[in-house]
């Protein structure tokens, strides 16, 4: 397996566009994007739990609910969540993309993102479908992403080649999101396309699999959005030898489609909205998975935590006191805790108690722009990671205002 540039463009078969159609307040930001199979894929989805569910997921739920899809079309500036005819809204945009390509609504995903409690009016829409259907193209992946940005600061993407009984595949996907993330079961909007033969049951089954260490893994902010979506399509153009259980051939595609996730995982918390720093909270020894993760998570959704690393503060009884809260099966007297960066390592804390350090190396060691949070339970063989950054004056700034 190797790393390899094209996103959603990686793999055979897909094209994309994106284009300004006039939702956004910037007119000279793109805010329609669509990703495009030249064949029927198979398709797989993950959503949001938040009760209050944006009205695209609740159309894409049931469109897929035949596990194939052809299209995604997103808008971002408005999330058409809350709206009383959001359906209507979401509905009649398949309507319009189906129709300027000549497939069925129901072979259609839909997606959007901005502020909630907003009537979209597909006018603009409806006027832009034209251009973006004739944009389309394998050069689409700039396009594409930034028609999917809100509040984020650079594009994210990533893709990985690899080879299955003789046959190459590519995996690659697109992702937006910097704040409002704190996800459960889904993410905030990812796109993943492949050129894997793999059936519809299978790849969903690796999906859900693939989120509950990844995307579930990553907080900016504790909030769980009302329109986070991971949707993945898969048309089979690599020639492989079908995926329909598994096997050797599905771990592979499995661990192909988890390095794509986790470096989409690191992007996304890496421009949290006003971070500085990347934290990467490595927890091993866990009695359980379920405590492994727990402690990890927990460390860093911690705003006291977050704001220490912002300041480069060593204050490593905010990662105990953290674990301590988080309800996870541990034995505080026996967890050990570091810090590491390309300035180096320093251990803070042995057995539950704080150890002598430098506190001039800590501080150069935090002042990094990526910091590894080593967190040893010392319990079990269960090991977690989470991703999240640091708490920054520029978060309350961005979204003090982010209606108006």
């Amino acid at each position: 397996m190797k790393q390899i540039e094209g996103g959603i463009l990686a793999a055979k078969g897909y094209t994309a566009s994106g284009i300004c159609c006039g939702i956004k307040k910037n007119r000279t930001k793109n805010d329609l994007t669509l990703i495009y199979s030249e064949k029927p894929a198979s398709a797989a989805a993950l959503y949001t739990q938040n009760l209050v569910k944006g009205a695209p997921l609740l159309v894409t739920k049931k469109h897929i609910s035949d596990g194939i899809a052809r299209a995604i079309i997103v808008n971002s500036g408005n999330a058409n969540t809350c709206n009383a005819d959001g359906i209507e809204v979401a509905e009649r945009t398949c309507e319009i993309l189906a129709h300027e390509l000549s497939v069925a609504p129901e072979d259609v995903v839909v997606a959007s993102t901005g502020v909630i409690g907003q009537p979209l009016d597909v006018t603009p829409i409806q006027s832009g479908m034209g251009s973006l259907v004739a944009k389309l193209s394998r050069e689409g992946l700039d396009d594409a992403i930034e028609g999917i940005m809100t509040t984020d600061t650079v594009k994210k993407q990533a893709a990985v080649e690899l080879e299955i009984a003789g046959s190459t595949v590519r995996i690659g996907g697109i992702a937006k999101g910097s704040g409002m993330i704190h996800p459960d079961m889904a993410t905030m909007l990812v796109f993943i396309t492949t050129d894997c033969n793999i059936t519809p049951e299978m790849l969903s089954f690796a999906l859900t699999e693939d989120v509950q260490r990844t995307f579930n893994m990553v907080s900016v902010d504790g909030d769980t959005s009302t329109n986070d979506m991971v949707v993945t399509l898969a048309n089979g153009l690599a020639g492989n030898r079908l995926i329909n259980s598994k096997g050797e051939d599905f771990e592979l595609f499995a661990k192909a489609l988890n390095s794509v996730t986790v470096s989409l995982c690191r992007q996304i918390a890496s421009d949290g909205e006003g971070a500085t720093k990347l934290l990467e909270c490595v927890v091993t020894g866990g009695k359980t998975l379920a405590a492994a993760k727990t402690a990890a998570k927990s460390v860093i959704c911690s705003s006291l935590f977050k704001a220490a690393m912002f300041g480069a503060d060593a204050n490593w009884g905010r990662v105990l006191c953290a674990i301590g809260y988080s309800g996870a099966d541990v034995d505080v007297g026996r967890i050990d805790v570091s810090f590491r960066s390309a300035a180096g390592s320093v251990s803070v804390c042995r057995d539950g108690a704080g150890v002598d350090f430098s506190e001039e190396l800590a501080k150069k060691v935090l002042s990094e722009k990526e910091i590894y949070v080593l967190v040893d339970l010392n319990d079990g063989p269960f090991g977690a990671t989470a991703w999240g950054c640091d708490l920054t004056y520029d978060y309350v700034k961005i979204n003090g205002d982010y209606r108006t």
